[in-house]
Parts: structure tokens; sequence; C-alpha cells
């Protein structure tokens, strides 16, 4: 165990994304209550420790789509943006029922908080936000954070969860942002399509070759993100002075080998930037 992993096993504050397609059952689109239920677990567990976390959590279009039994969100071939918010809005309601049920087993309260770009840009926003985290933080509660897809439009939309999980870290003061998600960490080419792609174990410091590495692609066909959106993460996290690490979802329990120390996926170690301005990076993340 290297001196970095070591380090781990004291984070305080820690921040877990999950996304749509490790939630659900990839044969029918369905919420996979048992994976659901092992994640619940292991984050209460890690608050019973003494642990702040706070749980980024995508899947609510996907859960609302189902819903409705709809295969598409596409009409004439086209986005439908009204259609996604509709099943945002109801897939929402359905996702947090179930993380209320699951974590009251445990004896543990969540909370639900919906972000836009907004919440981050406007300087009141951000800081009423900060408040709040806070305070449901000091009262042991689990925050349980999406993006709120049912008003977000391209202009007030942050785009994905890999990125909101690290603008919530960032804002939560988080030592440790932990992305689920259906790959194994960062590998120098997409290891699906190259298979000599090797594995990247740590990230000192992350640097433009770094982030080249980060294709805009998807394992499936239910996430938004890539591993572009992960590197886009890294950048906010290390530069916000926090670790970060990307490991697979596959299985939930890789959660506490990480805050054990155990080797396990790509980490990212923290290099804070005096110069780097979170509510400005926002801002212009849709102009690049």
């Amino acid at each position: 165990m290297n001196q970095y992993r070591e380090l781990l096993k004291n984070k305080k504050r820690i921040v877990v994304k999950i996304g749509s397609s490790s939630l659900q059952h990839p044969q029918t689109g369905e919420l996979d209550y048992m994976k659901m239920e092992r994640l619940v677990r292991q984050l209460c567990d890690l608050r019973n420790q003494g642990k702040d976390v706070v749980l980024v959590t995508s899947g609510a279009i996907a859960a609302g789509k189902k819903a409705v039994h709809l295969e598409s969100l596409k009409t004439n071939g086209a986005d439908n943006l009204a259609l996604k918010q509709a099943c945002s809005a109801i897939g929402q309601a359905r996702l947090m029922m179930t993380y209320q049920k699951l974590f009251a087993e445990y004896n543990q309260v969540a909370a639900q908080i919906l972000m836009t770009k907004n919440t981050i840009v406007d300087n009141l926003n951000r800081y009423n936000a900060h408040n709040t985290f806070s305070e449901l933080l000091r009262l042991g509660v689990i925050p349980v954070v999406n993006e709120n897809d049912t008003v977000a439009t391209y202009e007030i939309e942050i785009g994905d969860n890999d990125t909101l999980s690290a603008i919530v870290a960032a804002l939560v003061n988080a030592d440790l942002l932990i992305l689920l998600s259906d790959i194994d960490g960062l590998y120098t080419d997409d290891p699906r399509k190259n298979p000599d792609a090797q594995f990247i174990e740590q990230v000192d410091r992350l640097t433009e070759a770094h982030m080249g590495m980060g294709k805009a692609s998807t394992g499936s066909g239910v996430g938004t993100g890539g591993m572009n959106t992960k590197m886009i993460a890294a950048k906010i996290a290390t530069s916000s002075n926090l670790d970060m690490i990307i490991a697979n979802s596959k299985d939930i329990g890789v959660i506490h080998q990480i805050v054990e120390g155990e080797n396990i996926g790509t980490l990212f170690l923290a290099n804070p930037d005096p110069s780097f301005d979170l509510p400005l990076f926002v801002q212009q993340l849709h102009k690049t």
C-alpha cells in the first residue's frame, strides 16, 4: 500500500457519485434494488464511522422513462426536451422514494438536493447551497444530489453528474471524491477499442496529456458521461484541493476498499490551484 492510498483512511468528508448504468439491470432498464441497497449500506457504514457522506446519483430520467413505458426520448429523430424533463419529474420522485426507504432501514436520514448551473454561478445561490449542505452534514444527514433535469435547459444545465459531483465536492470542502463508473479507471486509450491501452494507477499532477486521454464516449446507452467528463471532474477536484478516484461500480464494496487504502481504481492527487475559479469554470463548461 503506497503512502497516498494509506492517507485515504483519514478522509473525513467523502462524496460518492454513481451513474445511471450502475443503478439499473442492463436487461430491462429497471432499478437494481439489490445494488442500491448495497450502495446505501456502504454509505451508512461510512456515516457510522463518523465520516460526512454525500451521494450524487444519476438515474432519474431513466427511471421515469421506464415508469411510463418509453423506449426512447426522441421524437422524429430529435431529442424531446419536454419529454425528458417530464421523465425526470417522474423518475426523481421514484428514485428518491427508494433511497429514503433504504437509508431509513439503516437508521439514517437522507435529504434531496437538486442543482443547476445557476446554483454555482450565482453568488447568492452558491452561498445558500453551501450553507444548506453544511447544516445537513452538521445534523448527520446524508444529502442525495442530482441535477434538476426537470427545469434545466442547455443554458442552465451542468451537463452530467461526473461534473456535478466534483462541483459538489468542492462546494462542501470534501477531501475525497469517488466516481463509480463502468470502467476500472483511467487508461491511455479506450480499453474497449484498444487492447494495448495501459491502466494508470495514479495521477500525481493532471496534465493536458491526461485530459486528452478522456474520450467523449460512454460504455452504455443509459448514462450521459464518459471519460471526458471524468477528466473535467478531476480538473475541478484536484484544483480544489481534494483527491479523486475513478473505480468500477461492478462491486459496490469497492467504496470501502478505497477508503481502507486498497489499490483500487485511478487515484488523482490533489493539487490546489489558487487561481482556479469554480464559478467561472462552470460558467464556461458549455462554451468549450
